[in-house]
């Protein structure tokens, strides 16, 4: 909360750690490596760095050949009016559902275009935006650059507990629990369809400000020299979809599962995604080599999109040292030795409510989740809350801080391309959020009644 970063912070806990556990200067910063190479040496952990670095790639070449540019292009030719903006950027989600980053640089700039024709401020648009980027991709349980790293939190936390069980199938369990998820998308449904405030089209952080009606440059993605090939994206991203699900379905059925309900749980998911994503990924170098694109800038383009993921890369590295270290220091025996006496009443809305106040001020929801996680299972565990309920809530916390903070990449992405002044965009959005949270909050403990 001090310094606003994720990475460091975490950083400066694993060193203590380190040297706790094995006090000393070289025998503390060996600890120090081996807690991070312990991490790394994980076969599934590898499988999610490359998933990771694949799909900002794939998103790399998109962007070169023209593939978000040409869907900005040609939505934005076709919508004149409220309504049908509005309708675009929640029937968009079902074709951008995969990182909230593609979302918004995909549909933001189209909703820019429209500002000045339609009757909605860049604020309550850029809310609505927000709205079906991160709140419903936590809950895709397919195909997006979160499944892996929220699974991958979910088996850390539950293996350092000693819990058999799969962390994929117990993310999936915890979908219908991500109370603040639903909450926010019910609000925004609300305030796109229902609500209707005539204010013209200002800045939100300086009203006499025209908001430029260019979309173009507004975001390196959709910049004036790119080609506009809507095929470049709807191709390559309905393949990785298409694919994924196929080999989602036949990794079950192999196993002997030909119901696809049984087949799709029973499945090496992240296998089926990693396979699927670099089968796609190698289609769409011939795919566009046959458009005659340099090999050469397909590449480069291909590279550097990988690199964008490097910060997350890192965040991952460090999350699964915190993870050994908080195991090697018995971290899962303190919480059940003094913290079994809190009623299973409380677990889930406290983790919640705890959750949402660390994430509002980091402005990270995978942050949140390496933090909270591991803390979220042991007192699921030691007080016999119910698991699936527990993750719900700490996913829940991490949206919140990534959905409201001023501090989160996808505000002042959205920001930067409305033109919105980010600290007064983000205090236009934490009215709703508070609600939200509220609403999940009561619903939480009320569930834990049931449950």
């Amino acid at each position: 909360m001090k310094t606003k970063l994720v990475i460091p912070g975490l950083t400066a806990g694993l060193l203590i750690a380190s040297f706790l556990y094995k006090p000393g200067v070289i025998t503390g910063f060996q600890q120090f490596y081996e807690f991070i190479m312990s991490g790394l040496k994980d076969e599934n952990n590898i499988k999610i760095i490359l998933f990771l670095y694949m799909f900002t790639g794939l998103i790399g070449m998109m962007k070169f050949t023209g593939g978000i540019k040409g869907f900005v292009e040609a939505a934005s030719s076709k919508i004149s009016s409220k309504k049908g903006a509005l309708m675009l950027t929640w029937f968009s989600t079902l074709g951008t559902f995969s990182a909230p980053s593609f979302r918004i640089v995909t549909v933001a700039p189209i909703m820019k275009a429209l500002l000045n024709k339609v009757k909605i401020t860049p604020q309550e648009l850029g809310f609505v935006i927000e709205t079906t980027a991160t709140p419903i991709i936590v809950l895709m349980p397919i195909a997006t650059a979160f499944v892996g790293y929220m699974s991958s939190v979910v088996q850390l936390s539950i293996r350092a507990e000693g819990i058999e069980g799969d962390g994929y199938r117990l993310f999936l369990q915890s979908i219908p629990y991500n109370f603040f998820s639903i909450s926010i998308i019910l609000i925004g449904f609300y305030l796109s369809f229902f609500h209707d405030r005539k204010k013209p089209a200002t800045d939100a952080g300086n009203p006499e400000k025209k908001l430029d009606d260019k979309w173009e440059d507004c975001h390196p993605a959709v910049a004036k020299e790119l080609p506009s090939k809507p095929f470049n994206l709807a191709l390559p991203l309905g393949g990785v979809i298409l694919l994924t699900l196929l080999l989602t379905y036949w990794s079950g059925f192999e196993k002997g599962f030909t119901s696809p309900v049984n087949a799709f749980i029973e499945a090496d998911v992240l296998d089926a995604m990693v396979f699927a994503l670099l089968t796609t990924v190698l289609f769409t170098f011939l795919l566009y080599l046959f458009q005659r694109f340099s090999l050469k800038e397909l590449v480069r383009f291909f590279i550097e999109g990988g690199n964008d993921m490097m910060p997350v890369i890192v965040l991952l590295t460090v999350v699964w040292g915190l993870a050994a270290s908080a195991e090697a220091l018995g971290f899962s025996e303190f919480v059940t030795a003094n913290l079994d006496w809190i009623p299973a009443l409380f677990v889930p809305p406290v983790l919640f409510l705890v959750g949402a106040f660390i994430s509002y001020f980091i402005g990270s929801s995978w942050g949140t989740w390496g933090i909270l996680m591991p803390l979220g299972v042991s007192l699921g565990n030691s007080t016999g809350t119910d698991l699936p309920l527990v993750i719900g809530a700490v996913f829940a916390s991490g949206t919140f801080g990534a959905f409201s903070s001023p501090l989160s990449d996808n505000t002042n992405t959205i920001a930067r391309i409305l033109q919105l002044n980010p600290m007064t965009y983000a205090k236009f959005k934490l009215g709703p959020a508070l609600i939200g949270a509220g609403t999940a909050a009561v619903g939480y403990f009320i569930i834990s009644f049931v449950i």
